[in-house]
């Protein structure tokens, strides 16, 4: 037996194991993906303050917190989008043994880091558009907005360290590129 097929066959259950995983984790974070681009899709449609009667133009068009809420609706709607991409092409992925060397890493990297980004994102329109409705009660809208920031803290605490174990196994040196140390 050559030694790739000595580990195929001594390693069978850990495909399998790592198969589970991998299409729990994907549905798991394709099912919050799906969500955001659901939230940021309507968000786009029923902005703060509403439209113009006469123009139909929002009626905040010109306060630069309206633009940062576009800009941070539509970048969280292309990054969810993305991420829910990814996350498909994971649960539709074949699971072979090579496609946990890359292309399974790779789909989890982009889909985990896309996803931390709509999540960011999402924050940001909302704390926009809520400082745009009640700027004169800044009171509350502080707080609110330093709270919005705790989602995005407890993702990133929770799966920060397997993002970089991910990126590191499969973009870093590999345990074939390791220089051994000669034992003279």
């Amino acid at each position: 037996m050559t030694p790739r097929e000595l580990f195929t066959k001594n390693h069978k259950e850990l495909v399998k194991e790592g198969e589970r995983w991998m299409k729990g984790t994907a549905s798991s974070c394709t099912v919050v993906g799906a969500l955001i681009i659901t939230i940021m899709f309507a968000a786009a449609f029923t902005i703060p303050g509403g439209n113009n009667g006469e123009t139909g133009f929002p009626i905040f068009l010109h306060k630069k917190l309206f633009m940062a809420f576009i800009v941070a609706d539509a970048m969280s709607l292309f990054s969810s989008t993305t991420s829910v991409l990814m996350f498909l092409g994971i649960l539709t992925s074949r699971y072979a043994e090579e496609d946990f060397l890359k292309s399974l890493p790779t789909k989890m990297i982009i889909g985990l880091s896309t996803l931390f980004i709509s999540i960011a994102t999402m924050m940001v329109a909302f704390s926009s558009a809520l400082f745009i409705m009640i700027h004169e009660q800044s009171w509350i809208v502080i707080p609110i907005i330093f709270v919005a920031s705790v989602p995005v803290t407890l993702f990133i605490w929770m799966q920060f360290p397997l993002l970089v174990e991910m990126y590191i196994s499969t973009c870093g040196r590999g345990i074939f590129d390791r220089k051994v140390k000669s034992r003279a």
